[in-house]
């Protein structure tokens, strides 16, 4: 029988100092979320296919990890963390008349397409902020993104704001049914923008619209490119996020964040139940985002709730990755030592292990084999981050050494 010993293809293994490093990013972000005020939530790791289902606008159908339970029920291993904590909020917070903050962590599952190179088991660490429609509400977002980040050790990121409202008006002006629309919107995710100019020629979009979208496809930059976009164009649905867009750079001024925050007017998000200010976190060392966000506020009332929710998501894994490439060391503040011991001294190093242990020192113990050198031990020890053995040799003697 062959043995498995290699993963299926987008998942993988996670182990010593690498996993250290995730889980301690995992626990400053977590503590940053805290100190916002966000209680912890956990929801299933599979749920009922209709909580992702095409009307949520969270994963196509084909990019979900599906199965049945003895009922024959169709459930999904969760793709996407926002529709269950919407479902799970308007289960049990109706009665709530206050905004709700939830923050989580936790394995999302995207059946992604082979070529893509991307995982398809990754972990996320995010918040959701519901029941409150504000500008308040996208700016505590964006600003425990930023602080988050800052908290990890990460210094050179932008973080790149959009607007629904912007992508719909452009429909809107191109003249767009439903069908052309996601077509649009898909050669908008991927920057197509030659796409683009080709698509509306061939949906006869008459020369006004072409070049108003043109510019805008265009815009990517500092908070003026805003108001140029503002006086381009009459479109409501513009206009107004053009104003919600001024009005979150101006409270983000107060954190003295704006060195982090640009805009891109095309900026696109692959869930359909964003409706507002979108934004996406990128960094050095990644194609892809480390941060992806939005305001979504028509997607619990499919759940039966009516009330209007911001919220993001932190990628863990592409965070990690990006860095180890810019070699942004993390230091885990835990102190390490070995006791290494013989036989017959046995009773006084766990004893002292203990002791140390008490003292939240880690401790790794070994019972020293005869045939060992302690050259060995020392590697053995700088291997694991260990800068200290602490040796019960076969007398009476117990030496200190150093890695």
């Amino acid at each position: 029988m062959k043995m498995l010993l290699h993963t299926p293809e987008g998942v993988r293994d996670i182990y010593n100092k690498e996993c250290e490093n995730k889980l301690y990013l995992q626990e400053q972000i977590h503590k940053v979320m805290k100190l916002y005020g966000y209680s912890d939530i956990q929801t299933p790791s599979f749920e009922f296919f209709d909580v992702f289902g095409k009307d949520k606008g969270s994963t196509p159908s084909k990019n979900m990890y599906k199965f049945f339970d003895r009922e024959g029920n169709t459930l999904v291993l969760r793709p996407d963390v926002t529709p269950s904590i919407a479902r799970a909020v308007a289960k049990y917070f109706t009665r709530e008349d206050m905004p709700i903050r939830f923050c989580y962590m936790g394995n999302t599952f995207v059946n992604n397409a082979e070529h893509q190179g991307k995982l398809k088991e990754i972990t996320q660490t995010g918040a959701e902020l519901i029941g409150d429609n504000r500008s308040d509400a996208d700016v505590e977002a964006i600003a425990l993104v930023i602080n988050a980040l800052l908290k990890c050790g990460l210094s050179e990121f932008q973080i790149e704001i959009g607007h629904a409202g912007i992508i719909s008006g452009m429909i809107e002006v191109a003249g767009l049914n439903e069908e052309s629309a996601e077509e649009f919107k898909e050669l908008l995710e991927n920057k197509n923008f030659f796409g683009v100019e080709a698509f509306l020629n061939d949906n006869n979009t008459n020369e006004a619209a072409k070049l108003l979208i043109s510019k805008l496809c265009s815009y990517s930059g500092s908070i003026d490119i805003i108001k140029e976009a503002g006086e381009m164009t009459d479109n409501p649905l513009m206009l107004k996020a053009f104003e919600r867009l001024e009005k979150v750079y101006d409270m983000l001024t107060v954190y003295g964040y704006e060195r982090y925050i640009s805009f891109d007017l095309a900026n696109v998000s692959n869930h359909e139940y964003y409706t507002g200010i979108t934004f996406k976190g990128y960094t050095y060392g990644t194609g892809d985002a480390v941060v992806t966000g939005g305001r979504y506020d028509h997607l619990l009332k499919l759940f039966g709730m009516d009330t209007q929710a911001m919220g993001f998501a932190i990628n863990l894994d592409q965070l990690l990755i990006a860095m180890e490439r810019q070699n942004i060391s993390i230091e885990l503040n835990c102190e390490k030592a070995l006791i290494l011991y013989e036989e017959e001294r046995r009773q006084e190093a766990l004893k002292k292990a203990c002791e140390l242990r008490n003292k939240d020192i880690a401790v790794t113990t070994v019972r020293r084999y005869p045939l060992r050198s302690m050259e060995e031990y020392k590697r053995f020890a700088a291997g694991k981050g260990i800068k200290k053995i602490i040796y019960f040799d076969d007398g009476i003697n117990i030496q200190e050494i150093i890695v």
